[in-house]
């Protein structure tokens, strides 16, 4: 599938995408094979391959978001702070938000959509695509850690959709993000305060250390293979920026810089991986 070249005016947009910037939104399609080309607004307009791709896409989406909800859960009522318990709240129902609106993305790709809304919305905890998402938050490090490492690949995975080359899911993602950004926040300050305060607060500075371990390794993998066959398809479709590689790369030089500030210490990026 091929297209013109972006037009001239939509070059420096391009390259802000690529830093990680953001811009309004634009009609056509900015990088891959059909860039300059309008975007594909129904799921009628996807060629075949590439609808294959946007479905499994919304599909990971939409699970990670139902199941991190059953993660958070037993902690509305356990978290150390009643400021905690609120957030603890509010991202429970952000992500069910997220959830619902990868749905509703996936609604218009007919009875095949709605047959993984239906499977989504019945899979219970330890049913999930993705390990980080199976595991249980035993302790309280564990939420801090999670929305700190976990959670921000999450937003690295929605700033690769934004706008991508389908309309409807790249109108989703602003406020995706910006929703998002309350749980990095709240993750990197839970292990902060660990690491500062102590038991005054809740847990220790090697208890925060020990969930650095544990998922650390766990929010490398999300990213998949390296070597990625499917990263490559959707960026030839304009569907995501980056291969997994690079999205990973971009990832261990930001959260390096955050965990050196809170006082704590990531492994090697080998470290327990899974996926590599």
């Amino acid at each position: 599938m091929s297209g013109p070249e972006p037009h001239a005016k939509d070059a420096p947009a391009a390259k802000s995408l690529q830093d990680g910037g953001t811009i309004e939104p634009v009609r056509e399609i900015l990088w891959g094979s059909s860039a300059g080309v309008r975007k594909y607004e129904t799921a009628e307009e996807v060629p075949p391959e590439m609808r294959k791709l946007v479905v499994k896409l919304l599909v990971v989406q939409a699970d990670t978001e139902f199941a991190s909800i059953q993660q958070h859960r037993p902690w509305l009522d356990r978290a150390p702070t009643l400021e905690d318990r609120w957030i603890e709240s509010r991202i429970i129902a952000d992500e069910a938000r997220h959830g619902l609106q990868a749905c509703r993305i996936l609604r218009d790709f007919g009875e095949e959509g709605q047959k993984h809304i239906d499977e989504l919305l019945q899979k219970r905890e330890g049913e999930h695509k993705l390990d980080a998402f199976n595991m249980k938050f035993d302790r309280w490090s564990d939420v801090g850690a999670f929305t700190c490492f976990v959670d921000r690949v999450g937003v690295y995975q929605l700033r690769a959709f934004q706008e991508c080359s389908y309309g409807p899911l790249a109108r989703a993602m602003p406020l995706m993000l910006s929703e998002e950004q309350l749980h990095l926040n709240f993750g990197s300050s839970v292990l902060r305060r660990m690491v500062q305060d102590g038991p005054k607060y809740s847990g220790t500075k090697e208890e925060a250390q020990a969930a650095v371990m544990k998922w650390y390794p766990r929010a490398l993998d999300m990213f998949g293979h390296s070597n990625s066959d499917t990263s490559r398809r959707a960026i030839e479709y304009g569907l995501k920026r980056w291969t997994n590689e690079e999205a990973r790369r971009r990832y261990i030089e930001e959260v390096s810089t955050l965990v050196s500030s809170i006082g704590l210490e990531l492994p090697r990026p080998e470290f327990d991986r899974h996926v590599l």
